[in-house]
């Protein structure tokens, strides 16, 4: 399983990290410091490390230092958002870099991108008797596959990879089809429609009243 250490001195946003992690199948350890993340780095094998830069004691560009010869990817996390932070985290050899406050959406897909980067990803995914073969391309369900289309296909890797997480419309239709959604556009819909029938979704893959749909899955 993918090990994902979280160094966030605020213990709201560590927390929810922390969760929203969990529920997409990552296991995730936490550190409030600069000190009690190197003892942890010292002590396990992280595939994945979300740093916040205003720590207290050793901040995030200092323990960033420290993780560089490990080889560890990094993501900023920091609710710093001058251009030369951010300029500077990259030049240190993060990964990526999140302005807070963020969407989990955001986060959990910046994740994805980072570890199938370095890897360090699952191949295959599975739901109840769906399975996911993303190598393949290729969904079965009790071992039949399922034809999907291109967008179907990336729609559901999209709600896999956010469980339990009320995706809004416009956030689906952006990282599914790019760009902005058009004003009373239905495909989100009309596309959520024909993939929960094709997949067997209909109660997992629920409508949130005014905001748009999530992947109910059990906790």
């Amino acid at each position: 399983m993918i090990r994902i250490l979280i160094v966030e001195d605020e213990k709201p946003i560590r927390n929810l990290i922390r969760i929203s992690l969990k529920n997409a199948g990552y296991f995730c350890d936490t550190a409030e410091d600069g000190s009690e993340a190197a003892d942890k780095i010292d002590e396990n094998r992280y595939d994945l490390i979300l740093l916040d830069v205003m720590l207290p004691g050793i901040d995030g560009f200092e323990l960033m230092e420290y993780i560089r010869p490990l080889e560890i990817p990094v993501i900023f996390l920091t609710a710093k958002n001058a251009v030369n932070d951010r300029v500077k985290g990259l030049k240190m050899g993060a990964e990526d870099y999140i302005v807070k406050p963020f969407e989990i959406a955001e986060l959990l897909a910046r994740v994805e991108v980072v570890l199938r980067r370095y890897k360090k990803t699952e191949e295959i995914f599975t739901f109840g008797d769906l399975t996911v073969d993303v190598s393949m391309m290729k969904v079965t369900r009790g071992g039949e596959e399922i034809p999907l289309t291109p967008k179907e296909y990336e729609l559901l890797l999209l709600f896999l990879r956010t469980p339990n997480t009320a995706l809004y419309r416009e956030t689906i239709y952006e990282r599914v089809w790019g760009g902005e959604m058009q004003f009373g556009s239905k495909t989100v819909d009309l596309h959520v429609q024909r993939l929960r029938k094709k997949a067997g979704l209909e109660k997992e893959l629920q409508a949130v009243n005014k905001v748009g749909y999530r992947l109910e899955v059990p906790r």
